[in-house]
C-alpha cells in the first residue's frame, strides 16, 4: 500500500489497523482540550509536531501514515484518507472540512468491487494555507508558501509561492516578496 502498489482494503491486517484508528478517533473526538487529548493524537498519528492542533471532529483512515510538522492547525471536520503517507510541513493552516485523499479506485467495476485500490502520497510543504472545503487528490504536492482557495479541487501538484483556486484548481497568481 505504502509502495504505491495495488492492494485490497479487505485485507484482515488493514481492517484491524482501521479499527484501531476508529477507536482512537472516537476517544479524540469526545475528549475536551487538554494533555490527554494531545496524547491521543500522538497515539493516532505517525508524528505530531510542537504546537500542532486538530479541532474535532477529525477523521482519518489509519492515522499512523499522517505526519504533522510544528504549529500545524486543522480546523473542524477535516478528513485525511491516509492509505499512503500524508506529510504536512511546519506552520500549515488547514480550513474546515478540508479533505485529503491518498486512495484511488480502479475505473473497472469488476476490479473495484473486489476491494482493490491504489494509494499515492500527499505532501503539504511549509507555510501553506488551505481554505475551507478544499479537496486534495492522490499524489499531489502543495509547494511552500502556497495558498489553496476555499472549495478548490487540487488534482495536480501546486508550485511554491502561488495561489490556486477552482475545480480543477488552477493558478490564480504568484505570491511576490516571499
Amino acid at each position: 500500500m505504502l509502495a504505491g502498489e495495488t492492494y485490497t482494503f479487505l485485507d484482515p491486517d488493514l481492517i484491524a489497523e482501521r479499527e484501531r484508528a476508529k477507536r482512537l478517533l472516537q476517544l479524540y473526538n469526545q475528549t475536551e482540550d487538554g494533555t490527554g487529548r494531545h496524547d491521543l493524537l500522538r497515539q493516532l498519528l505517525g508524528e505530531v509536531g510542537r504546537g500542532s492542533l486538530i479541532e474535532s471532529p477529525f477523521y482519518c483512515t489509519y492515522g499512523k501514515n499522517t505526519r504533522l510538522g510544528d504549529h500545524v492547525y486543522l480546523n473542524f471536520s477535516c478528513v485525511i484518507l491516509d492509505n499512503n503517507e500524508v506529510r504536512i510541513g511546519h506552520r500549515v493552516m488547514i480550513g474546515p472540512a478540508v479533505q485529503m485523499y491518498t486512495a484511488a479506485h480502479p475505473v473497472e467495476a469488476k476490479t473495484r468491487v473486489q476491494g482493490w485500490e491504489v494509494a499515492k502520497p500527499i505532501a503539504i510543504e511549509d507555510n501553506v494555507w488551505i481554505g475551507g472545503g478544499a479537496v486534495i487528490l492522490p499524489g499531489v504536492t502543495i509547494g511552500r508558501n502556497a495558498v489553496v482557495g476555499a472549495g478548490a479541487v487540487v488534482t495536480r501538484s501546486v508550485p511554491p509561492d502561488v495561489v490556486v483556486a477552482g475545480n480543477p484548481a488552477r493558478m490564480i497568481r504568484r505570491i511576490e516578496g516571499q
